[in-house]
């Protein structure tokens, strides 16, 4: 079967090395991919954008199945103009990417389907946000309701700060995500990420993770699209992760497809672990970044029948038991350039040197050629992934892999998995 891959980023190169290691993968192409994903992949020029000329050269390269990586394509219906030219995507359509796509529509739907999540407040106005501060307690959770690349959401610790963070969301700071704000009542607990996929009618557990948000170590600085991960996350026991599907997994895709937009692909719940339960924070529409490499790197089932089983309305045939992960955990580190998450410093030199090998694998996230060389040309830069018996192991592991890379204008933190690896240490 011959495979396209849209995307560019450290997810898509852990799609794309998973993919092609199916026998079901005659041939994979991906757009506009990035030096890592060419080397499984033969790289296309396609505007996402442009429906038409996607669909056109699926239909020239005999394309059996679309894998749509990042959210933005999603949100723009690239998935449904794909389906109506009997093309399998997997994917959600665009009117069931709202549930990443706009931050408001998620809370109502939880709101109507009774799924536990933090008390909200949506706003279209600096005057209506101001007053709806007046409700809340500091810390002030707030989130420009459209899609902003995974930075978005602010966490103002001051009545202060939350004004300042809303002037700059209502003054185009975010630019058109901004215009509608969600504010949040502050939830404590526990961060951790569970993943699903469904074809809008069966539902399987697809692993779990904890990312870690916060630019530098012990999660302090500002929120980041991700600077590492882990996976599986233990604090998810199997009661948490029953509860979870029953409370808030199947209650969304029930809710869905009742009302006209059945969810189609993965399903990643953002969630806190509160003393009353797990309660959703969010819904993406897609694999995280950068849990879907350590994902990807635990995965043992073929994944393009199971897209494929999720494109084409047969999960239930393909079953739970298809769907293996290893037992080991995978973690990952972001190696990032210089100045992110503001403005990162790109065209920095990059030697991956003998990093790879011993159970480790680099995921190109923002790279590039220029002469031959590797080179930065984005925030997020790579993300250097091992395997180890314990997420202690696998840290270990990842971390010696970092240390053989050569890459003076980036950094990355020292502590991924901090939470899990005390733990572990009793």
């Amino acid at each position: 079967m011959n495979i396209l891959l849209l995307g560019s980023g450290g997810r898509e190169h852990a799609l794309a090395w998973k993919l092609a290691q199916s026998p079901s993968c005659s041939k994979l192409y991906a757009s506009p991919g990035n030096p890592g994903i060419a080397e499984e992949a033969e790289l296309v020029s396609l505007d996402a954008g442009d429906h038409a000329a996607v669909a056109a050269f699926c239909k020239d390269r005999a394309i059996g199945l679309v894998v749509i990586g990042p959210e933005a394509p999603l949100v723009d219906g690239l998935a449904d103009s794909l389906r109506g030219e009997d093309i399998p995507v997997f994917g959600p359509s665009k009117a069931a990417a709202q549930l990443e796509g706009s931050k408001g529509f998620t809370k109502d739907l939880c709101e109507r389907a009774g799924i536990p999540t933090a008390g909200y407040i949506r706003t279209t106005s600096l005057e209506g946000a101001a007053t709806a501060l007046g409700r809340f307690d500091a810390p002030y959770v707030l989130k420009a309701d459209g899609l902003a690349a995974g930075k978005g959401v602010v966490i103002a610790e001051t009545r202060e700060e939350a004004e300042a963070a809303l002037a700059d969301m209502f003054g185009g700071g975010f630019g058109d995500a901004g215009a509608e704000v969600v504010i949040e009542e502050f939830m404590t607990g526990e961060e951790a990420s569970f993943f699903a996929l469904t074809d809008g009618a069966a539902i399987i557990p697809f692993g779990t993770a904890q990312d870690h948000k916060r630019v530098g170590d012990g999660d302090t600085g500002p929120n980041t699209g991700g600077m590492g991960a882990y996976s599986p996350a233990p604090v998810l026991t199997d009661d948490l992760q029953a509860r979870v599907m029953a409370e808030i997994i199947e209650p969304t895709v029930r809710t869905m497809a009742a009302e006209g937009m059945p969810y189609s692909g993965v399903l990643y719940a953002g969630l806190m672990l509160t003393e009353q339960g797990p309660k959703l924070i969010e819904y993406n529409c897609r694999f995280g970044d950068p849990e879907c490499q350590v994902l990807m790197m635990r995965y043992q089932g073929d994944l393009v029948q199971t897209m494929l089983a999720c494109a084409e309305g047969e999960l239930a045939k393909l079953g739970a038991e298809a769907l293996t992960f290893d037992p080991q955990a995978a973690l990952t580190v972001v190696m990032a350039a210089r100045g992110y998450p503001g403005t990162p410093e790109k065209g920095g030199a990059i030697d991956l040197a003998d990093s790879e090998g011993r159970g480790a694998k680099v995921f190109h996230a923002g790279t590039a050629l220029s002469e031959g060389r590797l080179v930065a040309a984005g925030g997020r830069v790579l993300n250097v992934t091992a395997m180890g018996d314990s997420v202690t192991a696998a840290q270990a592991a990842a971390y010696s892999a970092a240390q053989k890379i050569h890459f003076a204008s980036g950094f990355y933190r020292s502590d991924i998995g901090y939470r899990e690896v005390a733990r572990e240490r009793g």
